[in-house]
């Protein structure tokens, strides 16, 4: 019984507010019905499955001046056509426009478990993931009449990637994630899990709230998606990876991804099954590792579906910094960032989400298995 109430809430949580991502179909988010060019890819909505629209109680962070270098790289200022540069490529990612971005540093990797336990440590900071989600809140983002889940259910908890032991239906998102009590930062994989000795590996179940308030603390900010687009390609114009053109199943292992047939099926040919230490795969031209899979990545920027169309009227864009307004036409009530990167349960069957130019979003208080953040700094 208490399955089938689980199973409830990740339907009301995913399916009432993910649209589902119709594979082989036309019905994409951010997509023109216009497959013939740019391929019958699907999406990554079921990639980013959940809110919690918990209470935002101000957590007292104090600032921190100035960030440290250590553990960055300096990125130097260029220009570059910012969009999709393969038939993969879904509608937000075009059209490519030419944007002009400045210096700045860059985490070499994603926060890990134990640089985010240390911000835990010095600051008492409570997680999005380890509040009860607030009703009169997740409600306002809901459509009219969706009924209020048990109240045993509305509890501090996070989806957690649970594979099926066979093929099911891609767009059944509760075929694979589990909404589970307990499950944070501190237990990636819910109850009797931990991150011990685990420092090392890239630190999720974060919100886009938890990585800003990281971000102070440690004097940095999150990058812009522009930022972010440019580091990842790591000095290559116009590649479809931070690599380059090259398969990403061709060749040696070059990210951590879903190899196999999703979600039931993960050869594990790249040795991970779930998130990997950083630093496990080669880094890019610019020495940043996990630039592509692992584990997703959290921006500054509000995401627009038409923002690229509002770039491109100008010759070139300097530091473009995102829309004034979010907009998904899909879920128009929400407020949403654009996330970047893909994770370990990307593949090209179903979720090409580790090419350089793929956007994905989520709202500000999502916060899952499969996403985390870095930072930048400006000089």
């Amino acid at each position: 019984m208490r399955d089938l109430i689980h199973n409830t809430l990740v339907l009301i949580l995913v399916i009432s507010i993910i649209p589902a991502c119709l594979q082989g179909n036309t019905r994409f988010l951010g997509r023109s019905s216009d497959t013939s060019r740019r391929g019958a890819v699907s999406c990554c909505g079921s990639e980013i499955p959940v809110r919690f629209a918990v209470s935002r109680s101000a957590q007292p962070v104090e600032e921190r001046a100035e960030a440290s270098h250590a553990g960055m790289v300096w990125i130097d200022r260029g220009s570059f056509a910012m969009g999709g540069d393969n038939e993969q490529a879904a509608a937000d990612e075009y059209p490519k426009h030419e944007v002009k971005v400045n210096g700045f540093w860059m985490d070499v990797t994603e926060v890990t478990n134990a640089q985010f336990a240390a911000f835990v440590e010095a600051t008492g900071y409570v997680t999005t993931a380890e509040m009860k989600p607030d009703w009169e809140e997740l409600k306002k983002q809901l459509p009219p009449g969706t009924p209020r889940p048990d109240d045993s259910l509305l509890v501090a908890a996070s989806l957690v990637f649970n594979a099926p032991e066979h093929p099911v239906d891609l767009n059944d998102y509760s075929a694979w994630w589990k909404w589970t009590e307990g499950a944070s930062w501190r237990r990636p994989h819910g109850p009797g899990s931990d991150i011990k000795g685990k420092e090392g590996y890239p630190v999720v179940h974060v919100s886009w709230d938890d990585a800003m308030a990281y971000c102070k603390w440690a004097g940095k900010r999150l990058p812009t998606e522009a930022e972010w687009e440019w580091a990842a390609r790591g000095g290559l114009q116009d590649r479809v990876y931070p690599w380059g053109n090259e398969p990403i199943d061709s060749g040696k292992p070059k990210a951590n991804f879903w190899q196999g047939h999703f979600p039931d099926k993960n050869t594990k040919r790249d040795g991970f099954y779930f998130s990997s230490a950083v630093k496990s795969f080669p880094p890019n031209g610019y020495g940043l590792y996990d630039m592509a899979g692992n584990v997703w990545e959290w921006c500054q920027d509000l995401y627009g579906s038409n923002y690229y169309q509002e770039l491109a009227a100008s010759k070139i864009v300097h530091n473009p910094q995102g829309p004034a307004k979010s907009f998904d036409p899909e879920e128009p009530q929400s407020v949403k960032r654009v996330i970047r990167g893909g994770s370990f349960l990307c593949n090209d069957a179903y979720c090409s989400g580790y090419r350089v130019a793929r956007r994905m979003k989520s709202t500000e208080d999502s916060s899952m298995e499969h996403l985390g953040f870095r930072c930048v700094a400006d000089r």
